[in-house]
This record gives C-alpha cells, sequence and structure tokens, in this order.
C-alpha cells in the first residue's frame, strides 16, 4: 500500500484527506497500533508501538473513534466509558473517576446513568470521543467521526472536537470538506498511499482554483491533489 511512506504530524488537529482506498485507513490502523509496519516505526512523542517495554503506554498515549461506536449490551453510559478506561490499563477506580470527567468533557454528564442503548448516533458518538479522553490520551485519531450524523448533530461533534483540542491532538479522517477552517489547523491529502499535500489550512485553500466560492475552495482544493503525479 504504501511506498516508503515518511509523515510527521504537527500538533494540533489535522484533517486527513482522501479518496475511497487511499490508504486512510491503513494509516489509522498503523498508528493506533492495530497495524505493525513492515519496516520503519511508528511513534507518538517518544513512545515507539512496536517496543515491547514502552508499548502499553504508547497504547494509553492514543486514542482510537472508529466510525462505528456500538452501544455494549447491559452498560450505562458512564460504565462503558470506565471499562473502556480499564481496556487501557486504568484500575477500576481511576477508570470510573475518569470517566464521569471524560462524559462532562464531551456535555454527557447528564446520561451517565442512562443505558448506552437507548442514546442517539449523535450521542453514541459522543460516548465514543469520551472513551478515548478517560485514559489520558494524547493524540486522538478518529475515522469519519461526522459520518451519518444531521447538521444539528454535526454543529455539536464541531464543538465537542474544538473544546479538546489543545488539550490533546487530533488526526481525524474523514471525506467531508466543510468544516476544515472551523476545527483544523493542518491538513494532509493521501492518495494512492501517497502524501499529495500536507501543510497548514489556508496554504491548502489557496490551492483553489481562481473565482471558487470561499464554501467551495476546501472541496475544489481538495480536487486538485487527486490523481495527481507525486
Amino acid at each position: 500500500m504504501f511506498r516508503a511512506l515518511t509523515v510527521e504530524f504537527e500538533p494540533g488537529a489535522t484533517v486527513l484527506l482522501g479518496p475511497n482506498g487511499a490508504g486512510k485507513s491503513t494509516l489509522l490502523s498503523l498508528i493506533v497500533g492495530l497495524l505493525q509496519p513492515d519496516a520503519g516505526t511508528v511513534r507518538v512523542g517518544d513512545l515507539v508501538s512496536d517496543v515491547r517495554r514502552t508499548r502499553s503506554r504508547y497504547r494509553r498515549s492514543v486514542g482510537w473513534l472508529p466510525q462505528h461506536v456500538a452501544a455494549m449490551p447491559g452498560l450505562k453510559v458512564r460504565e462503558q466509558v470506565a471499562y473502556a478506561g480499564w481496556l487501557k490499563g486504568l484500575n477500576r477506580r481511576d477508570a470510573w473517576v475518569n470517566a464521569a470527567r471524560a462524559l462532562g468533557r464531551v456535555g454527557l454528564q447528564d446520561l451517565a446513568e442512562r443505558p448506552s442503548r437507548a442514546l442517539s448516533g449523535g450521542q453514541l458518538r459522543r460516548v465514543g470521543i469520551a472513551q478515548t479522553l478517560v485514559h489520558d490520551a494524547k493524540l486522538i485519531v478518529m475515522d469519519e467521526p461526522a459520518a451519518g450524523l444531521d447538521p444539528q448533530q454535526r454543529r455539536v461533534l464541531r464543538e465537542v472536537l474544538n473544546s479538546v483540542v489543545g488539550d490533546v491532538d487530533l488526526l481525524v479522517s474523514t471525506h467531508q470538506t466543510e468544516d476544515i477552517s472551523d476545527i483544523y489547523q493542518h491538513v494532509a491529502v493521501l492518495d494512492d498511499g501517497v502524501i499529495r499535500f500536507h501543510g497548514e489550512v489556508p496554504a491548502f485553500l489557496a490551492r483553489a482554483r481562481p473565482g471558487v466560492e470561499p464554501s467551495r475552495q476546501a472541496e475544489d482544493a481538495y480536487v486538485q491533489f487527486i490523481g495527481t503525479e507525486a
């Protein structure tokens, strides 16, 4: 998939754009530790994903929000978030305490005792974000967090993401370009296993064709990189 890929994501919030089959899911899986590279390393700070002595600390430093967040049968909202913390190595007490704090950060503290299966899709996505915050991750990786959400749910999600930027770094894979300027500082475009663009949002938007409406600049800039030669 990748041909000697080297990329270093800057602190802050980065959006990863690319068509289906570009390699985004593979790259995210490498970063969160679901896959290991055949050669080279994946590093967050001074922690390397495939070094045994730092593997558990690496896993705790990275939060993972897949596209589909499932309600855990029989668990209430706070229990589900606490369980995610326990899976990352927290003891039961710390997982329970941190779960309440994480739910507060995503605006779901009032639903802590509600069964997870009773939540809406947008609320469940925010539970997923709380699950990435419960173990004090330094980097949160998200795959299509806004997929399937209505405009109101997307607005709430945007507010949540803006509220956590600064405390953690974000790497978000998406097909949607509408919210780039509202959330992210950096853009990376991946196509056919190659990084076609990696830079700050203003530089990315400047690649749109002259005369394109401001609301369409991100979409137009993205199209300029797809299918081009590296």
